[in-house]
């Protein structure tokens, strides 16, 4: 397989694992999607920060997309997977754009975490303690529902620090070889160190996997520094000025 065929399976991969983590998070709102072959779609709108749309095919066509989403309500988003897309003309902007990232199977002690306890979030109590630390402006009050703890392929993790979170991400689980990250976040300003408690949180519990995700700016610096690398480019575009999709 050449270099170019393997990033664009990776890209595929991870961009299929995104789509499954917002059917399952949209899924504790009553809200359904489907996999179509070009696209994950929900008709409805999403929660907000997250997309209505999730390209997984390069080919996607931008018309056709646009017919299966709501577009009679404020802030229709798309996640351009493969950022091929041009939505400008159709009255979309870029709110964020960022890299698909891979880091390949590592064995257990390989990414030590730091002073930190990590566990799984389990209880409803403790996953409105954990949405209270994660916090992101603009984000919706009970965005996490206490549904996606019981939900095998979803894992939502806490860092622990004096019996506080301060740290944490939720890792979605696709069949057995690859799982997503998302939602990383270091509320005492150690994002090196949650990547890395993760990390090793899932090197300890769920070995020989691909890890996957997407990140810009610092957290992609970290990412390459813990063995991630850089697979293909992203783009979110949303419809107006809200900025549903930006996670």
């Amino acid at each position: 397989m050449s270099p170019r065929d393997r990033r664009e399976r990776s890209v595929l991969a991870a961009a299929r694992n995104s789509a499954e983590w917002c059917d399952s998070l949209c899924g504790t709102h009553g809200i359904r999607g489907r996999f179509d072959s070009d696209a994950w779609i929900t008709p409805r709108r999403t929660p907000r920060l997250y997309p209505d749309a999730i390209t997984l095919d390069p080919a996607a066509d931008a018309g056709s997309i646009l017919e299966r989403i709501d577009l009679t309500s404020p802030g229709a988003s798309i996640k351009d997977s493969f950022a091929t897309l041009d939505l400008s003309p159709l009255g979309f902007r870029v709110v964020r754009e960022a890299e698909w990232i891979q880091r390949e199977p590592s064995p257990a002690g390989m990414t030590e975490p730091r002073d930190r306890t990590w566990t799984a979030i389990e209880t409803a109590d403790d996953l409105v303690v954990w949405e209270a630390a994660w916090h992101v402006d603009g984000a919706p009050e009970g965005l996490f529902r206490p549904a996606l703890q019981r939900d095998p392929s979803v894992t939502i993790l806490g860092g622990h620090l004096d019996a506080s979170i301060v740290a944490g991400a939720i890792a979605n689980r696709t069949g057995r070889g690859v799982i997503g990250l998302s939602n990383v976040f270091s509320s005492v300003g150690d994002l090196e160190g949650a990547w890395r408690g993760i990390l090793g949180y899932l090197d300890a519990t769920l070995p020989g996997a691909a890890v996957v995700g997407y990140a810009a700016g610092v957290d992609l610096d970290v990412a390459h520094l813990l063995g991630f690398r850089s697979v293909g480019p992203l783009r979110i575009w949303v419809r107006g000025s809200d900025l549903a999709g930006s996670v």
